[in-house]
């Protein structure tokens, strides 16, 4: 097997050579981050007629944006009842229609823009693996079908036709969901901003952000943007920008594997229909097939390199859910951050006048981090705050956050000895 190689970087078309900010340049908006956040952002300021400055230490997608599954997964954590219970009926119901078409947003752009990123909208499954789960995604196929959407609620049989898994007990099939290949989906996206007449720079690592005259200024390792407003889209990776912005989320490692080409068998069983699928454990797991491949995510380590117990657990894994692949050979593996947030909700927020930043979609990002985008984008053109898809909420700072990163691992190991235990 390859040293940690990743799927999505072997199948993507080589990425252009993005230049690097050596210069001083004048913008009206500059963005920090060249994620899914960013890049939407940047997409939609720059079609709008905005002078546009991306910045990135990498280049695009390199970061969470190029190592997710490649879900598009509508709606949040919370189901549309609770989301208007915590913002009322107006902003709550705004944000459950917003949420809800998030897919509509990745794939309507995928078709304008003519991203080449094999997107693929079968839906999306949600298989429960107790019956106090399968009670919980009745519920939630019932609030989303209130709302107009034509979600289903499988049963056992049903769940394993189209899983290739006889061990949930049932699931949701929403049809809004899909696939995409996410580094190719971020490249597409950074190409199409520049199009539209974003600059975008990469290897320019945003060093120093300051207000200057009525402006800000921010400092890269070899130039400078001075811009009326600045974007913060740095999710999982913030640094030492903006301390306040980094430490409120905790970054969570998330490891995916993908095995051999299915045998024709196989292909005819996993998955057969196309869908993505990520299940209701407390640490759960999720699944796809790509190019005839099984590529399956789920928690992963701290550590510099996914040591060889990432590797068997996945391996366990992949046997516990497809009893009849548990043979393949693993030949990709690689990983990458997830911004969690305290409430498990992504966050819009707006620190100084001028500054905007938007991150925290906590394992939902290729539809989320896109539509903060676009949300980011028409608060920079004057939108006002209170009509905005995603609420404004103050910056708070998660308490002992030096300690998060030991606090989320007894976290995953705790979630992980309950999830064995309940079977």
């Amino acid at each position: 097997m390859p040293d940690f190689v990743s799927l999505w970087a072997e199948t993507a078309a080589p990425s252009p050579d993005w230049p690097r900010l050596a210069e001083h340049v004048e913008a009206d908006v500059a963005i920090i981050g060249a994620g899914y956040t960013g890049l939407s952002a940047a997409l939609h300021l720059a079609e709008a007629g905005s002078r546009v400055v991306v910045v990135d230490a990498e280049t695009p997608g390199w970061g969470a944006s190029g190592r997710n599954g490649g879900q598009v997964i509508p709606g949040l954590k919370y189901d549309p009842g609770t989301l208007r219970a915590l913002f009322g009926q107006v902003q709550g119901g705004r944000l459950v229609a917003a949420v809800g078409a998030a897919p509509d947003l990745v794939f309507s752009l995928i078709e304008r823009l003519g991203i080449a990123c094999e997107p693929v909208r079968a839906g999306w499954l949600q298989p429960a693996v107790s019956s106090a789960t399968l009670a919980t995604v009745e519920e939630r196929a019932r609030q989303w079908a209130a709302e107009g959407v034509a979600t289903r609620v499988l049963d056992r049989a049903e769940t394993t036709r189209l899983t290739g898994s006889g061990i949930y007990a049932g699931a949701l099939l929403d049809p809004r969901g899909g696939t995409v290949q996410p580094l190719a989906y971020a490249q597409g996206l950074a190409q199409a901003a520049q199009r539209a007449g974003a600059r975008i720079f990469g290897e320019s690592r945003a060093t120093g952000l300051a207000q200057e005259a009525g402006a800000w200024r921010v400092a890269t390792t070899a130039g400078s943007v001075r811009a009326q407003k600045i974007v913060l889209a740095v999710n999982a990776y913030a640094d030492g920008l903006h301390p306040a912005l980094r430490r409120s989320v905790v970054a969570v490692p998330s490891f995916q594997v993908a095995t051999e080409t299915l045998p024709q068998n196989l292909l005819e069983t996993i998955l057969p229909e196309g869908h993505a699928a990520s299940d209701m454990r407390l640490l759960l797991r999720y699944f796809r097939v790509f190019r005839g491949r099984l590529v399956m995510g789920a928690r992963g380590s701290f550590a510099a390199s996914p040591p060889p117990r990432l590797l068997a657990r996945m391996r366990r894994a992949i046997a516990n859910i497809f009893p009849q692949a548990a043979g393949l050979r693993i030949e990709y593996a690689w990983g990458g951050m997830v911004a969690v947030t305290a409430d498990h909700l992504p966050h819009l927020h707006e620190p100084a006048p001028g500054l905007l930043a938007g991150l925290g979609y906590n394992g939902r990002g290729v539809a989320m981090a896109t539509l903060m985008g676009k949300v980011l984008a028409e608060r920079a053109l004057g939108r006002p705050a209170e009509s905005l898809d995603f609420p404004v909420s103050p910056l708070r700072e998660i308490k002992l956050h030096e300690f998060s990163r030991v606090g989320a691992q007894i976290a995953i190991e705790y979630l992980r000895l309950r999830d064995r235990l309940s079977g």
